[in-house]
């Protein structure tokens, strides 16, 4: 378990994946979503609440249920996507703290405490995000996560209980190299970090 992964691995995962932008007409299997999830579900979050909720959107009808809530500039490769994750999170996750974190009543910590919940909600649903984002890369999927969508309008379609909310989207599939961008800069160690 100590042992780093070789190079190759960590281009595929880091170096040289790409946030995609087209996609090949080749279905993302339910095999390979369950296996996908069965890999994001071990990420640690605050106190394994594990808030990260995902809807995977396939059909022609389920694109069509998200195409209004999208912005004109991320249309045409969302629904030109095999898949599009809705990565949402659960407001009530405190309610199966008795199943994720049996040793402590954690339910009793959080209940009630909107701004605590919003908080975990917000930062442990995003880490979930990231880990989908590098499962499906080790899968053999690329990925083209993004913002640029209504949440209001897409939490009512999708959510209208307004227990889950939507944090992000990524779609999913096999991606078309014709569609890729020049690759932007980033930031040097130096303009990032700091050893203390």
């Amino acid at each position: 378990m100590h042992l780093p992964i070789d190079d190759t691995v960590l281009a595929r995962l880091f170096e040289a994946a790409r946030t995609h932008n087209a996609w090949h007409d080749r279905p993302v299997g339910d095999d390979l979503i369950r296996r996908l999830y069965d890999l994001v579900k071990w990420g640690p979050t605050t106190a394994n609440t594990c808030p990260g909720r995902f809807v995977f959107v396939r059909t022609p009808e389920g694109k069509e249920r998200l195409r209004p809530h999208i912005n004109e500039g991320n249309l045409a490769k969302t629904m030109g996507a095999p898949c599009t994750v809705i990565v949402a999170y659960d407001t009530e996750f405190y309610e199966l703290m008795p199943k994720l974190f049996p040793a402590r009543d954690y339910r009793a910590l959080f209940a009630g405490k909107e701004a605590l919940i919003a908080e975990i909600c917000m930062r442990s649903s995003s880490l979930q995000g990231g880990y989908l984002i590098m499962a499906a890369r080790a899968l053999g999927l690329d990925c083209g996560p993004m913002s640029g969508f209504n949440a209001e309008t897409l939490n009512a379609e999708f959510f209208p209980d307004g227990r889950w909310r939507a944090n992000f989207l990524c779609n999913l599939g096999y991606g078309a190299e014709a569609g890729l961008f020049p690759r932007n800069p980033r930031l040097d160690f130096d303009e990032a970090c700091q050893l203390l």
